[in-house]
């Protein structure tokens, strides 16, 4: 499969509002992106049309060589991984961490089938890479912002996805909590193909390859992070002057508040 997504001539319209503009993408097997726009950008919209929990009011969608309208999108999604703020709600607070991994296998929320023992084998197996093996037994509210975060990224990986979509995971989490969980999604997750969305530019660790920037539900920029993460091209993103550094293979901006953007 040489294409993991391929987007179309994307819109999406509420009302008489648009919320993504005539947008085309195409994520190819080995690349790895992260998606980069300030709030109301149209980030999230776009990740849940790849994974499938949002249908475009134009254009046409492929996932994993499956084309939206002719596919079980509940299969399909068996096969994508994904972690958003809205999960937080949907997993039931008194849900066991260890079942709420195993629900990941079957893209559902709380478990409605008896689990394999193979189940309870690989959930345990990624509690245990991730450091949270301890966890197993507790119910899910009671855990912290950042067991929760991991907890999450299990059970996204509980079915060994093929597309790994990470919807602003890193919100909340305080430095310490933020660098181990991308530590981990370096250390774990690299056999799928990974979508992380972010604003937060210094969240695009070596892992990945490509960035797209979103702009009031357009596309600025698409492609390589060294071409596309510019100071020119993330001054026009977030309306700021930035001047963007590269250290340790990740990238951090100073921002100049006595300048217009405008003169970048």
């Amino acid at each position: 499969m040489g294409e993991i997504v391929a987007l179309k001539e994307i819109s999406l319209f509420r009302g008489h509002q648009t919320i993504l503009d005539n947008i085309s993408w195409t994520i190819k097997k080995g690349e790895h992106w992260a998606v980069v726009g300030a709030n109301g950008a149209g980030k999230t919209s776009l990740l849940r049309i790849v994974a499938g929990y949002l249908w475009p009011s134009k254009g046409e969608v492929m996932v994993l060589g499956r084309r939206y309208g002719k596919s079980d999108l509940r299969e399909l999604r068996r096969h994508i991984g994904w972690i958003s703020q809205e999960l937080l709600a949907e997993i039931p607070p008194t849900q066991r961490v260890i079942n709420a991994v195993i629900s990941g296998k079957y893209a559902s929320f709380g478990l409605w089938v008896e689990p394999e023992k193979e189940d309870y084998k690989r959930a345990i197996l990624l509690l245990e890479r991730l450091d949270i093996l301890q966890l197993a037994q507790r119910p899910f509210s009671t855990l912290s912002q950042g067991e929760k975060q991991r907890t999450l990224l299990a059970r996204a990986l509980m079915a060994k996805p093929d597309l790994l979509v990470l919807d602003e995971p890193l919100s909340g989490l305080d430095l310490t909590t933020r660098e181990q969980f991308l530590f981990d999604l370096e250390r774990i997750a690299p056999s799928a193909t990974v979508i992380l969305v972010t604003h937060h530019i210094e969240e695009i660790t070596p892992l990945f390859t490509h960035v797209l920037l979103l702009k009031e539900g357009r596309v600025l920029a698409q492609g390589g992070k060294e071409e596309v993460l510019t100071n020119n091209l993330l001054s026009q993103t977030f309306d700021l002057n930035i001047y963007v550094q590269r250290r340790f293979g990740r990238f951090w901006i100073t921002i100049n508040h006595s300048t217009k953007s405008s003169q970048w």
